[in-house]
């Protein structure tokens, strides 16, 4: 029951989402809204109902059963893929270009981020300094 309850919330967040992107006539799908919706929720909250951490250990265990309809479409349509098959191999090596990029400047700007914020300058001790010359 604990799972149906967490897959209850879940397709209530993913349901929000798809009315709210109707309302609005946002251009992002309903599920997109509807997961960051859940996730402000979560971080609002400061915990995650055990309800849902079930039905998303459940559904990531089986997330490989999720690409079956995507391979499917990719069958049905591929001489449309057969006939665009450059567009489609320049968008994703420039994507992925893109996106390598992205995440290298990211990771960088983080690792002086978090650099700055551990490491403090070293003061000079005085007594360590009169120790040393004593000895």
């Amino acid at each position: 029951m604990n799972f149906i309850n967490g897959l209850a919330a879940l397709l209530v967040f993913q349901l929000v989402g798809e009315i709210t992107v109707r309302l609005l006539n946002v251009p992002v799908p309903g599920p997109v809204v509807g997961m960051v919706l859940l996730l402000t929720m979560l971080l609002v909250s400061r915990s995650v109902m055990e309800s849902v951490d079930s039905a998303g250990s459940a559904l990531l265990s089986h997330l490989s059963l999720l690409f079956v309809p995507a391979g499917v479409g990719m069958m049905v349509h591929f001489d449309r893929i057969a006939d665009e098959w450059l567009p489609i191999l320049v968008t994703l090596i420039v994507s992925t270009l893109v996106t390598m990029a992205v995440t290298a400047y990211v990771m960088q700007s983080m690792m002086r981020f978090m650099s700055k914020e551990t490491i403090k300058p070293a003061v000079p001790d005085s007594k360590a300094g009169i120790k040393a010359e004593e000895e």
